[in-house]
């Protein structure tokens, strides 16, 4: 049954209004926090750095403990005070009826496309919704379910045949076909909370005309499947969450990823669509920010999506990630990027490889070292750094479970184990892999969509 929602033009309730900080405003106060936090970080931190530079020598000990506490120290403080400030502006029309085209590209996807449509069909959105399946070479019955779907459902759907490998090749062929202003990719084993398609379109319209893409909020449907996705469901619920308002805020997300955003069809086309590379997305997006357009993130435009179920798959998807931000930076510098928040954002991304890299080959063996009584590298310091993140998260779960969750009749699963080990243990994953993902990029291994 469809929800009952008021008629397209309905007025909105008017809103008391409140006192606005510009954006500028908030970038430059996170900024003003982070730099007071980095300071008092350095201060308490000298009989760390004196220490440990009597071991290894002082540049070295300033370069291990700034990738252990001051940079993360400082992205961390400068993330929690942009999270403070952050004020999503409110829809102008929360039920827009522009026609749209979804384009979902498929590859061997059999067991997951008809569902996938079938949410699609589901929507509570009054325009009118054109569904592109592109069929990348698949080998199974993906073709005889999208034909399947097309019987069962009210949306228009339409069958291409792309046998060239490589999504990029497979959404490039559905671009063609479009002639509606808005454009949406969504994954093919992804599906859409009833809203989800009336929020990524309303934020759109309620946005100035420089905004190119819209990306939505991608939460993960199989977190019981057992301890690895369970992990990754506060990953995608309060990190990648975290981070994506973080740049949304400033106008700037990274990554309209190709699992659910909403494109300009016009600006996508000015770009070229989608580039051959492993991080398609990733390189479209720092294209259309290139060009001077925003790119915005809309938290209550929900999909969930599949994560990997074995330790093999998250390590090719998150290395395919880290590859794909190395071909993004080679591409666009970011101190080329014409907006202040961009630069910044980009530039952050620049450090990345090396917070990875202290992580992975300082952290982890100084944690190994504190087990046999060595406080050399990891001791109650480095404890400073988790108030900061553990502070950020509360604040990102509350918003979550209030703004979020409860008007879309969501409720958060209990995953009390999944977040201990969130918190405590994700990154020692997560740095390794993306540090194998840098080393993929750099000798070019052969690319892998799945």
């Amino acid at each position: 049954m469809r929800p009952v929602i008021p008629p397209p033009n309905a007025p909105l309730p008017i809103e008391k209004k409140k006192r606005y900080v510009p954006v500028l405003a908030k970038f430059w106060l996170s900024h003003l926090f982070a730099f007071l936090w980095l300071c008092f970080s350095f201060y308490i931190s000298l009989p760390w750095l004196t220490s440990l530079a009597e071991i290894v020598s002082f540049p070295l000990a300033f370069l291990i403990i700034g990738g252990l506490a001051y940079v993360p120290g400082y992205l961390n403080a400068f993330l929690l005070l942009s999270l403070l400030l952050d004020k999503q502006p409110a829809f102008k029309n929360e039920h827009p009826t522009d026609e749209v085209t979804v384009l979902i590209a498929a590859y061997n996807e059999e067991d997951k496309i008809y569902q996938t449509l079938r949410y699609l069909d589901r929507q509570d959105y009054y325009g009118k919704i054109k569904a592109i399946v592109i069929n990348n070479g698949s080998v199974d019955q993906t073709a005889a379910e999208v034909e399947r779907a097309m019987k069962d459902f009210s949306i228009t759907i339409e069958l291409l045949h792309e046998e060239n490998p490589g999504k990029f090749n497979a959404l490039n062929l559905g671009l063609t076909t479009v002639t509606t202003p808005y454009v949406i990719t969504l994954d093919a084993d992804t599906l859409l909370h009833p809203s989800s398609v009336r929020y990524l379109v309303a934020r759109m319209k309620s946005s100035p005309e420089e905004v190119a893409a819209v990306a939505g909020s991608v939460l993960v449907k199989n977190g019981r499947e057992n301890l690895w996705t369970k992990l990754q469901e506060w990953d995608y619920f309060l990190g990648i969450a975290s981070i994506k308002r973080l740049q949304g805020l400033y106008q700037g997300t990274l990554v309209a990823q190709g699992a659910y955003s909403l494109y300009k069809t016009d600006r996508l086309k000015a770009v070229g669509g989608w580039p051959d590379a492993i991080g398609e997305d990733i390189v479209l997006t720092w294209r259309l920010l290139q060009k001077n357009w925003k790119v915005y993130f809309e938290p209550l435009a929900v999909s969930f999506t599949e994560v990997p179920t074995s330790l093999r798959h998250f390590v090719r998807q998150r290395a395919r990630w880290a590859r794909g931000m190395i071909e993004g930076l080679n591409e666009i510098k970011p101190w080329k990027q014409p907006q202040i928040y961009v630069k910044y954002l980009t530039g952050v991304n620049m450090a990345m490889p090396y917070l990875d890299f202290a992580y992975t080959f300082f952290w982890i063996p100084g944690l190994i070292l504190a087990f046999f009584g060595y406080f050399w590298i990891v001791g109650p310091m480095t404890l400073l750094v988790l108030p900061l993140t553990i502070l950020s998260y509360s604040i990102l779960y509350i918003y979550q479970r209030k703004y979020v969750f409860k008007p879309l009749n969501l409720r958060i699963r209990r995953n009390k184990l999944g977040l201990i080990f969130f918190i405590l243990g994700y990154q020692m994953i997560m740095s390794p892999v993306s540090v194998y993902g840098y080393i993929q990029e750099t000798f070019r291994f052969q690319r892998k969509w799945k």
